[in-house]
């Protein structure tokens, strides 16, 4: 009798046990709340027209790429930049870029070579103290890039050429607007007047040059 007793008593405890969570999961596979919409972040800077910034020196630089002795590719580059760009995010319209490098400014980590490169061999900073980008037309290839057509000047000789400029982002960080742009063009430095070594192959011809750029949003 006692142990009928028992049995049935733990019988009833497992039937009990079965029905809690028989419950609880019939309560999980109930449908949820669905999750509140997340707001969507507001752009940093809203616009409503190209707006002007000016060239940040510390944050921006130029750099040069060229063939030295038919081996390596040999980089420099140009610490002393200047300027402003004009630009509505996702827009070729009204676009523009007025850029200032100075020469005297050029830096291969070796003073030697920054000398030489100074010299009338090569940059004749004394002559030419600066080159220059002027735009004058942009063409939209696509949401973060464009072909800029301007006027670069270098060694007193002006050429049209055609720069391929990554837009790179636009952001306020607590500072004020910033924007940045990264531009790309190869050219013949033979075109410009510089021919030291191009004859005999002992420093290529061509030239890549990337100009990274930073602005602040012009105060008015």
């Amino acid at each position: 009798m006692i142990t009928t007793t028992n049995h049935r008593r733990r019988w009833l405890a497992i039937v009990s046990l079965s029905a809690v969570s028989g419950a609880l999961m019939l309560g999980l596979a109930q449908p949820q709340e669905p999750a509140a919409p997340k707001t969507a972040t507001p752009p940093a800077t809203a616009t409503t027209g190209p707006q002007v910034f000016t060239v940040d020196d510390v944050h921006s630089m130029a750099l040069f790429r060229v063939q030295h002795f038919g081996a390596g590719q040999f980089w420099g580059r140009f610490n002393d930049i200047e300027g402003n760009f004009t630009f509505a995010p996702g827009k070729a319209e009204g676009m523009k870029f007025d850029i200032t490098i100075k020469v005297e400014s050029v830096d291969t980590a070796n003073d030697d070579l920054n000398k030489h490169l100074r010299s009338p061999d090569f940059f004749s900073a004394k002559d030419f103290p600066s080159m220059t980008f002027k735009s004058i037309s942009a063409l939209k290839v696509d949401d973060a890039t464009y072909d800029v057509t301007g006027d670069l000047t270098l060694h007193g000789v002006t050429k049209t050429v055609v720069a391929r400029v990554e837009y790179c982002g636009m952001a306020d960080m607590g500072r004020g607007p910033k924007a940045g742009f990264e531009a790309q063009l190869l050219i013949k430095r033979s075109d410009f007047g510089i021919k030291y070594g191009v004859d005999k192959g002992a420093i290529g011809n061509d030239v890549k040059i990337i100009v990274g750029l930073e602005g602040a949003l012009a105060k008015k």
